[in-house]
């Protein structure tokens, strides 16, 4: 007679309370964050397309002119990455109505044929964050102006010295990616363990996933 076979639960089985418990690393001690951000992905979501790379990029140049061009004020006005995270949210959905669906065969030096698409599919929380993410880059990380743009006016309207396109442009772009280098070096540290937590981007987090839900639940419920 066959013994019964017992199964073991597997760690994707157990709630996250459970999974903390046992000492999952993939879920935070926070509660804050456990409700907040999801531990699981959808590896079959469209990230590099068409879509993000245009909102993505005029996201971040729109905003960089606009403040900087604001940064000369007396009262500088400061139009930080949230208002694009709103704001392309519609324009995204309309584009992923609009653009054509056909794929094109390119070919790409080293990696060989591939197919590409316009319009991938719906427009997802993962191309949205990115865009989000371009747009950050281009208000200075929520600050307005590039930092280093301040040490080229003082340099020009203090010292009454010249100073090289090339050699601003440079100065600029190093500060302004010297936090994404750190961030980059210190992932293994301050980025990819559960327990450590960045309340600042909780809101953006659930405002990412509430109109995602809602959308899904809007569509789910039209159907019917």
């Amino acid at each position: 007679m066959a013994s019964p076979e017992i199964q073991t639960p597997t760690a994707g089985s157990l709630d996250p309370e459970q999974r903390l418990v046992n000492g999952d690393d993939d879920v935070s001690p926070i509660e804050q964050v456990r409700l907040t951000v999801s531990n699981t992905d959808d590896p079959n979501q469209p990230v590099w397309t068409f879509r993000m790379w245009f909102l993505g990029l005029l996201s971040c140049a729109l905003l960089s002119f606009l403040n900087q061009f604001f940064y000369y004020r007396t009262e500088p006005l400061v139009i930080t990455q949230i208002t694009v995270q709103v704001a392309t949210l519609p324009i995204g959905r309309f584009m992923a109505a609009v653009l054509p669906k056909t794929q094109y065969q390119i070919s790409i030096p080293c990696l060989g044929p591939k197919m590409f698409s316009l319009n991938p599919g719906p427009f997802n929380m993962k191309e949205h964050v990115l865009i989000t993410i371009f747009a950050n880059a281009g208000s200075a990380f929520g600050n307005g102006s590039a930092y280093a743009v301040g040490i080229v006016n003082i340099i020009k309207a203090f010292y009454k010295r010249n100073i090289s396109f090339f050699a601003a442009w440079l100065l600029i772009v190093t500060t302004q990616v010297l936090g994404y280098g750190w961030a980059g070096l210190l992932r293994k540290y301050v980025v990819e363990p559960a327990h450590m937590w960045w309340p600042s981007t909780l809101v953006q987090v659930s405002l990412f996933r509430y109109v995602t839900l809602a959308h899904f639940n809007f569509l789910y419920v039209s159907n019917f």
